[in-house]
């Protein structure tokens, strides 16, 4: 009897059991089956490969170029337009006034400007800035700018000589030797296009402002 209780008792736990698995394994069956996302790697910056982020070399990356901006290779810089002048300083000072409330300095620049094809020029420019004082030193040599009579080689015809103030210079035609002058009056001669030609400073003089006018007085002696 006791183990026909024992089968009675255990039975329906059974029944029970069976019938919990059944209707698991009908829902189960009946429920659409799930799909799992697909995942890319991710690049080591986060974001995914081919995808153009921060650390992605994807196709997409050359779409999100601004297209307005051309490449570097692409449209090519245009050329800068050269100067009319050549411009070269040969001194600049800086000039100190003792006043009543103290000192004030001051700049003082002495420029030469050609376009090497025989017109050249000499100023002179003053100011507080050193940017102002070559402002003004350009427009001073353009005032005093002449022109050189050559040939069609760049030579002169004869010899010059000239004194201005303590400078005095003598410029004399060399064939064949080139620009031979020093200090200054080489400045002069180069932006002013002549060859062959040799100048020597007569004078002791170490300025080179009257070195560069007593040069310029000389080119204006010449005569075609």
């Amino acid at each position: 009897m006791e183990k026909q209780e024992a089968k009675i008792v255990t039975d329906p736990t059974t029944d029970v059991v069976a019938g919990t698995n059944k209707v698991a394994d009908t829902a189960t069956a009946d429920a659409p089956a799930e799909t799992a996302p697909a995942t890319e790697p991710a690049t080591r910056f986060g974001g995914s490969r081919g995808q153009g982020g921060r650390g992605g070399r994807g196709g997409e990356s050359n779409d999100r170029r601004n297209p307005r901006r051309p490449r570097r290779g692409a449209g090519g810089r245009g050329e800068r337009a050269r100067p009319e002048f050549e411009q070269k300083i040969i001194s600049i000072r800086r000039v100190t006034r003792v006043m009543g409330g103290g000192r004030r300095f001051s700049f003082s620049v002495s420029m030469v400007i050609g376009d090497k094809k025989g017109r050249v020029g000499v100023g002179i420019g003053k100011a507080g800035d050193t940017q102002l004082a070559i402002e003004k030193a350009v427009r001073d040599a353009r005032k005093h700018m002449i022109t050189v009579p050559m040939n069609e080689h760049s030579h002169i015809a004869h010899d010059v000589e000239k004194k201005l103030s303590s400078s005095r210079v003598m410029i004399m035609p060399a064939p064949g030797r080139g620009l031979v002058a020093g200090s200054s009056a080489r400045t002069v001669l180069e932006l002013a296009g002549v060859k062959d030609v040799t100048a020597k400073l007569l004078s002791r003089t170490k300025n080179k402002l009257n070195n560069a006018r007593a040069t310029v007085e000389a080119l204006k002696q010449l005569k075609a």
